[in-house]
């Protein structure tokens, strides 16, 4: 029997899905221990991340569109609009930790913590439209587990308040619109032979480079 979008998302999910241990911050910060310093740093790396995701997610969507992956285009197009959202709500998160914008501007980012938007950029110029979305689809579930986790613990142990916590909140609440886009665009794929071996690839490295930016961040906690 051929398998649906919502099959093969799921697969793809449980297969790439983290080990409880491999994240080496986020239960820091979910425990109140992690060093404040962590939480500036986190800030001021998705300054960067946001950024280029966004332009990626565009690009992506525009390749989409131009093949006649119309379903592609449309859910490719929301994450580009989600960067938008994100990155107003960081400017609060940077307040809470106590940034400024001179602060932003002298921070140099890390390779550990940015190896991940670089290989999104990538899928951006080379990746099949439908194979990236399958496989950034898969790795949000995760990250949303950990935004949602951050929140919480911002809120209980390091006294943040819902607007310096509404960068996590938006990754970290579920988001039924974008979950039905992710699944057209990835049954439009299904329907036009989508290697899903090639997703799962993409998403595996998505996966090993988003634990890398956490872990980096955990030598500063």
């Amino acid at each position: 029997m051929d398998r649906t979008a919502l099959d093969v998302l799921r697969s793809t999910t449980a297969a790439l899905a983290p080990g409880a241990a491999d994240n080496r911050l986020v239960p820091l910060i979910a425990a109140g221990t992690a060093d404040p310093g962590a939480l500036s740093a986190l800030a001021l790396e998705q300054q960067y991340i946001i950024a280029s995701d966004r332009s990626a997610f565009a690009y992506l969507a525009e390749r989409s569109a131009a093949r006649r992956e119309d379903a592609c285009a449309v859910f490719l197009a929301s994450l580009a609009g989600g960067e938008n959202t994100a990155a107003e709500r960081l400017e609060a998160l940077t307040s809470a930790c106590g940034l400024d914008s001179a602060d932003v501007a002298a921070y140099e980012p890390t390779a550990g913590c940015q190896a991940y938007p670089s290989y999104v950029a990538r899928l951006a110029l080379t990746g099949a439209p439908a194979e990236a979305a399958l496989a950034l689809t898969a790795n949000f579930a995760a990250w949303g587990g950990y935004c949602a986790a951050i929140a919480e613990g911002l809120r209980t142990h390091y006294g943040f308040d819902d607007e310096a916590c509404g960068f996590f909140d938006f990754f970290g609440e579920p988001a039924p619109g974008l979950e039905a886009q992710a699944a057209a665009a990835v049954q439009a794929g299904l329907d036009g032979g989508l290697d899903t071996a090639a997703a799962l690839r993409h998403g595996r490295l998505l996966q090993s480079y988003e634990l890398m930016f956490w872990n980096t961040l955990a030598e500063l906690a």
